[in-house]
């Protein structure tokens, strides 16, 4: 798209809202989004997925202009690539971070730096935790443990630990309060839709303050950006936006804040673009 006529901005999230359970893009969710180009919108994907699995996911088959991935540690412009931000923790951070979570005994995952974050190494407890092994699977090509590491830390993009759902509403105030000094951010596990995943990152990461970051250098206002979610990790971007809207599937103790439009399976994203449409354009 031409950056000179871009005058606002859609973002969406990507599992759980713009794609439907079987990982595909509908067709009506991809008109909607090839429509927007003539209203000089600029559309904007922004999802938890690092940038490797987001090309195993989708490839270059997506109608957007910019993917914001790993909760906002890169952006690149899409469908080239072309990686325009990046964020990573320093490595006194690191050393901060994993100092805490070794004393939390969590399981976690220290994920190296933007574009190769979906390399890691790795901390188990040996306590049951199926997520995090079945993630440990999935990327088992990709994973070391993090024992073998010397003491001297590099910089990394983020961590990210496992806790099941029964005890994560315990963990974060204790996480935040500990980690005051990064962001912490909570998702549900997109693996078995159900244990919480907790990620920390260097301060200033998140999907609404690199979306900030992405609308300044387009010249785009707040008030011009509609965002469209289903999960924690969207709520501050949802907060944020000048429009927001939760897709029909997210949990129900998040569907009161913002306003509802159709799950991920029935076209969510495209009725979302059909109300702001209407309200700002027609």
């Amino acid at each position: 798209m031409n950056t000179a006529r871009i005058q606002a901005m859609l973002v969406t999230d990507l599992d759980g809202t713009l794609l439907g359970s079987g990982g595909r893009l509908s067709p009506v969710d991809r008109e909607a989004l090839m429509a927007l180009e003539a209203f000089g919108v600029a559309r904007v994907v922004a999802t938890g997925r690092s940038l490797y699995s987001l090309q195993q996911a989708v490839g270059n088959d997506l109608p957007v202009d910019y993917v914001v991935f790993s909760m906002g540690s890169g952006i690149i412009t899409y469908p080239e690539a072309r990686l325009i931000r990046k964020v990573d923790m320093i490595p006194q951070e690191v050393s901060g971070a994993v100092e805490i979570f070794m004393g939390l005994e969590l399981d976690f995952m220290l994920h190296q730096p933007v574009p190769d974050n979906h390399c890691f190494r790795y901390h188990a407890t040996g306590r049951d935790n199926p997520d995090f092994y079945r993630r440990l699977q999935r990327y088992e090509k990709f994973a070391r443990p993090l024992e073998h590491l010397p003491h001297v830390w590099g910089p990394a993009s983020q961590l990210l630990a496992v806790v099941n759902h029964d005890t994560i509403n315990a963990v974060m105030p204790v996480l935040r309060q500990q980690l005051a000094g990064y962001s912490v951010i909570r998702s549900t596990s997109p693996l078995d839709g159900v244990s919480a995943w907790v990620e920390v990152f260097a301060r200033g990461v998140s999907k609404s303050q690199s979306v900030g970051w992405l609308a300044e250098r387009l010249h785009v206002r707040r008030d011009h950006i509609v965002a469209v979610g289903n999960d924690y990790n969207d709520l501050d971007l949802l907060e944020w936006a000048g429009t927001g809207y939760l897709v029909d599937n997210a949990p129900a103790v998040l569907k009161s804040r913002f306003p509802s439009v159709a799950s991920h399976d029935h076209g969510g994203v495209a009725e979302a673009v059909h109300r702001w449409l209407i309200s700002h354009f027609i």
